[in-house]
Order: structure tokens, then C-alpha cells, then sequence
């Protein structure tokens, strides 16, 4: 029990659910003590709160449900055997190649902060994020710095909203993605930051922010925004959302 109990303060720790989870473990450690006193009118009201648990708990805990799911699925255990992968385009793409995208990308990233240029790059993992793909509008096309960088363009119809990589191609651009409501965020999170932290919320994906006030490094992953990365942690980063072994 104290070790599922760890697990589930390390899925909520640092979310707007952990205050809520605690809230609701409040209503119920008052429920028990009115029951206990023999306080009918407030157990009674109380109870109904305790009644509807299971639902409010899945809908109020969605995402970290979603991110539990997904932790789990990700386990050695369930994808040990990964022979159905060599069907999939990742798959086909030889190591060289691969590098050659993290070029491309660090190229388009390193000339985009150069110029101060606001940026969002969203690395789909497990799933292409089809839904959020659907927001914005389909590109389809090699991951090529130029390309990345007329997307990002200040006056490109496409650079508001974040792009979509996935399957070592630019899936989409200008997508909307959810913002986070992580109420520790730092005040200097903007509305890029806060969405690369909800997509990460949301799904295994690995998003990459260039700041248009400073033109600095940060990503996000998990739900957690490490900021103000150097650009050799830029590049490690890369590596690991591209899946190219070293």
C-alpha cells in the first residue's frame, strides 16, 4: 500500500489534481468521523458526495488516468516483443537517416532562436495525436529546416499553434493543443510553454519551445517543463524524441 500510495503521489505531484485529490480525501476523512458521531444530516449529505466518487474521480483525474494508462502500456513487459514495429515507416528509416533529421531540426531550431523566432515542435511517441493533428493543417512533408522555419515565419498564416512530427515526417502545423493548469508553473510560462506541457499531460509526446521574448531552449516531457536548456541538451533531447540509437 505505501509503495501504490508513492506511485500515485508521484503521478499527481506538481497538477492541479493533487489539490483536488486531496480535497476529495478531505470530504471523505469528514465523512467517516460524522458517521462515526452518529451525525446523520451531515453523514447523509456527505454520503451522497461519497456516492458519486467513481465518477467524479474519472472525470475530474482524466488526464493521469490517461498518463497511467499509457506508462503502462510503455512497459518492458507489454513491448518486449517489438517484431510488429518492422511494419511501421519508423521502423524502415535507416540510423543515418534518422541523424539527418535531428540535423535538420537542431539547424531550424538554432537559426530560429538566432532570430527570436516563437516556436512549438510536438514529437508524437506512442500515437501519430491524430486528434490534435486534426486542429491544425495537414503538412505531410519531410522534416527539412527550411520548412520549419517558414512554418515558424512571423508572418507564415502557420506559425501560431504548434507542429506535429511523427513518423520522422511534419504531420501538421498550426495545431491547437491543450494548456495545462498546473497552478506552479513559473509566471514567466507563456501560452507555448503551458500547451508543450499539456500535450506531455496528455500523451508520451515530447514537445520542444523556442521563447520568441529570449530565443532559449526548453521542452517539455511527462508533464514536467525543463527550461532554458543549452543546446547540446537540445540536440540529446532530439535524439531520444526521433528514437535514433547511438
Amino acid at each position: 500500500m505505501t509503495l501504490l500510495l508513492y506511485q500515485l503521489y508521484r503521478l499527481l505531484k506538481g497538477s492541479l489534481a493533487f489539490n483536488i485529490f486531496i480535497g476529495l480525501l478531505l470530504v471523505y476523512l469528514a465523512w467517516l468521523v460524522v458517521k462515526t458521531l452518529n451525525m446523520e444530516l451531515l453523514s447523509s449529505i456527505l454520503g451522497q458526495f461519497i456516492g458519486i466518487g467513481v465518477l467524479a474521480v474519472l472525470i475530474v483525474f482524466q488526464p493521469e488516468i490517461r498518463r497511467f494508462l499509457l506508462y503502462i502500456g510503455r512497459s518492458r513487459v507489454f513491448t518486449k516483443d517489438r517484431s510488429w514495429r518492422s511494419l511501421l515507416k519508423l521502423q524502415l528509416k535507416i540510423p543515418s537517416e534518422k541523424e539527418s533529421y535531428v540535423t535538420e531540426i537542431s539547424k531550424a531550431c538554432k537559426r530560429m532562436s538566432k532570430t527570436k523566432t516563437g516556436a512549438l515542435i510536438v514529437f508524437a511517441k506512442t500515437s501519430r495525436l491524430q486528434f490534435f493533428a486534426n486542429t491544425g493543417t495537414s503538412i505531410g512533408g519531410y522534416i527539412t529546416a527550411e520548412l520549419l522555419e517558414s512554418i515558424f515565419m512571423k508572418n507564415s498564416a502557420l506559425h501560431d499553434g504548434a507542429v506535429i512530427i511523427a513518423d520522422l515526417e511534419i504531420v501538421a502545423a498550426r495545431c491547437i493543443l491543450p494548456v495545462s493548469e498546473n497552478p506552479d508553473l513559473p509566471t514567466w510560462a507563456g501560452l507555448r510553454h503551458r500547451s508543450a506541457i499539456g500535450i506531455t499531460e496528455h500523451s508520451d509526446a515530447i514537445a520542444i519551445i523556442i521563447s520568441e521574448e529570449t530565443g532559449e531552449y526548453s521542452y517539455a516531457e511527462e508533464g514536467k517543463l525543463h527550461a532554458r536548456v543549452s543546446a547540446e541538451e537540445l540536440n540529446e533531447v532530439l535524439h531520444k524524441a526521433l528514437l535514433v540509437e547511438d
